[in-house]
């Protein structure tokens, strides 16, 4: 099914589907895909360390996951020399972007001088860029956080990243310390797009069309990447296009029939697993949902066909009611 991004007319500001780790894997990434409203998708990180194949590792990225949306790669490390040599695979595969994870939070990451422990060291992260931009024929990106313990780096990253050649920056304002606490920091995407010359995506707490507009108007960033977001309503994307008219249960109902697909290579105690997180989010998109969340994670039920079914009854019953 073609997704209704190519019903949407007007877009002011690029729209990218965050790289989510676990919760955003290719199951929910080819599901939404038939929702649409986006303009990129990007497949979570491959890690890439400094004994890495790069061929082999390569090819756990497919460009199609969300055709006919663009999906881009993200890659994870810190050896400049496997970077490089992964995004030329990643290239020849066909990846129309590549980008650089400088935001992961985890302490299993950053021990190993990966992802925001990067913002350490911004002539280290300069070098890591540069050696990608050097050998890439198609756009390279960054995504960072504000940084490490604190922002004291924060310009110093912003520019290392900029002068190895990258096509654009998306900005989570949050710093490794604060993980996902507390509130993204717009005073701080303001003051990145005052500093930097090349596009700004900003990223953080954006769970409706409000949060985006206010974000854009605010800090002047060039576009929007929602991440749990998009969990949470799927329909976001075409929301803060102005296009919510567009919502229809029956494609919310084959988005979710396509993701249940997906996961049932897995066991069906790892298939209940994925549906209850994925539920749990869908169902804090409003407050009849939220009265029922509960229940719905408090369920014993193993069998994942059924519990699914339990599942879409009160999301048809309570959205239903919402549009009436």
């Amino acid at each position: 099914m073609t997704p209704l991004t190519n019903k949407v007319k007007y877009k002011p500001h690029k729209l990218y589907l965050a790289p989510m780790e676990g919760l955003g894997n290719y199951s929910f990434r080819n599901a939404i895909s038939i929702i649409g409203g986006f303009d990129e998708a990007t497949k979570e990180f491959i890690s890439v360390p400094k004994n890495a194949h790069v061929k082999s590792l390569a090819k756990k990225f497919c460009p199609d996951d969300t055709y006919p949306i663009p999906q881009a790669a993200q890659i994870m490390g810190s050896c400049p020399e496997k970077l490089a040599a992964i995004t030329e695979e990643l290239i020849k595969l066909g990846a129309h972007r590549v980008e650089l994870n400088v935001g992961c939070p985890s302490n299993t990451v950053t021990g190993n001088g990966s992802g925001s422990s990067l913002l350490k060291d911004p002539e280290n992260l300069h070098k890591i860029l540069y050696a990608m931009t050097k050998v890439s024929s198609v756009p390279i990106s960054a995504k960072l956080r504000s940084g490490y313990e604190d922002t004291s780096l924060f310009k110093e990253n912003l520019l290392a990243a900029e002068s190895a050649g990258i096509a654009h920056l998306t900005l989570h304002a949050r710093t490794k310390v604060e993980g996902y606490k507390g509130f993204a920091s717009l005073e701080l995407i303001k003051q990145a797009k005052e500093i930097l010359s090349i596009p700004l995506i900003g990223n953080g707490d954006i769970k409706c069309r409000a949060d985006a507009e206010y974000m854009l108007s605010y800090t002047k960033c060039d576009g929007v990447m929602v991440g749990r977001g998009a969990v949470i309503n799927p329909w976001i994307f075409h929301e803060i296009n102005g296009c919510d008219h567009l919502e229809d249960f029956s494609l919310t109902l084959k988005y979710l029939e396509k993701f249940y697909k997906n996961i049932q290579s897995s066991p069906e105690r790892a298939q209940a697993g994925q549906l209850k997180a994925l539920f749990s989010y869908m169902f804090q998109r409003n407050e009849s949902l939220l009265t029922l969340r509960r229940d719905m994670l408090r369920s014993k039920e193993k069998d994942p066909k059924v519990f699914f079914k339990f599942c879409l009854s009160l999301l048809e019953k309570t959205l239903s009611i919402q549009k009436v």
